[in-house]
């Protein structure tokens, strides 16, 4: 089963549905979020959602983020070749970040990409998606708190990332978290394949098999530092092949049997400069 969220224009109030693997191609409309117990209306429409990114002005109906977290936890260094490009050592225990809610960014909307920085990286992630509240729960029944799955874009200001040695700024931007389309709940997360295309070139081709920390060793880790509340987010780490987006560039994430998320890139104005205190 797939869930999402969509407007359906004029109407500006987001919607919850749901698609079901014997019927792919139609969303039944819930009557709120499924996480809350939503059930079918009875209202239905026929599910496109590549139209729907490709033009989110211009459809009936737009995808919003499927989902609206308390939080986002990213993990850094989860893949052994995204350790080594960077010239990061592989880590003993996952190392944990927080990206804001404010970063998150539908499916088909414009990454905004702040002018005066040298590198600002696109990240394709596989992204856990929390069913339940999970609090210090071993590694043998972390599972059991998983919704489903979905797909992450952890764009990252590498500039600051370097500055400021740690993640807040570099990773914090509005816009900064494209998440989507759907959530998919019936997913063979064993060898999941995490593609990007820049400008539909293929960037990145990692496996889900590749992940240094699995999900199961993640929810179960994280869940001894934060509760993990439903809806929460987890975005398991990126595999090798980051590169640069500039104005004007095309990011699209695909995982099979999630789908594509696709995300244009525009300019956003330079940080102001500070008045220097020294």
């Amino acid at each position: 089963m797939l869930l999402l969220r969509l407007l359906q224009k004029p109407d500006r109030a987001p919607r919850f549905g749901r698609v079901l693997d014997d019927e792919p191609e139609v969303v039944e409309l819930l009557d709120g979020d499924p996480l809350l117990g939503g059930k079918p209306t009875g209202e239905r429409l026929a599910f496109t959602p590549q139209q729907w990114q490709d033009d989110p002005d211009g459809s009936e109906v737009e995808l919003l983020v499927p989902v609206v977290p308390q939080k986002i936890i990213g993990v850094g260094s989860n893949y052994r070749n995204h350790a080594k490009e960077m010239g990061k050592p592989i880590p003993s225990e996952p190392l944990l970040f927080l990206k804001p809610p404010s970063a998150l960014l539908s499916p088909g909307r414009p990454i905004a990409r702040p002018q005066g920085f040298e590198r600002c990286d696109y990240e394709g992630e596989l992204a856990v998606v929390i069913g339940r509240r999970c609090h210090r729960q071993p590694v043998s029944t972390a599972m059991n708190y998983v919704l489903g799955y979905t797909l992450c874009n952890d764009v990252t200001v590498r500039d600051l990332q370097k500055k400021d040695g740690q993640f807040t700024r570099a990773k914090g931007f509005d816009s900064f978290c494209p998440l989507g389309p759907v959530i998919t709940t019936d997913f063979d997360v064993g060898r999941a394949a995490v593609r990007s295309h820049l400008n539909g070139k293929l960037v990145q081709d990692g496996a889900s098999d590749e992940l240094i920390f699995s999900i199961e060793e993640l929810v179960s880790f994280i869940s001894h530092v934060m509760t993990l509340e439903p809806g929460d987010v987890i975005s398991t780490g990126t595999p090798a092949g980051v590169g640069n987006l500039q104005p004007g560039d095309v990011i699209e994430l695909s995982v099979d049997g999630i789908g594509r998320l696709r995300n244009p890139v525009i300019a956003a104005p330079a940080l102001p400069t500070l008045p220097n205190r020294s």
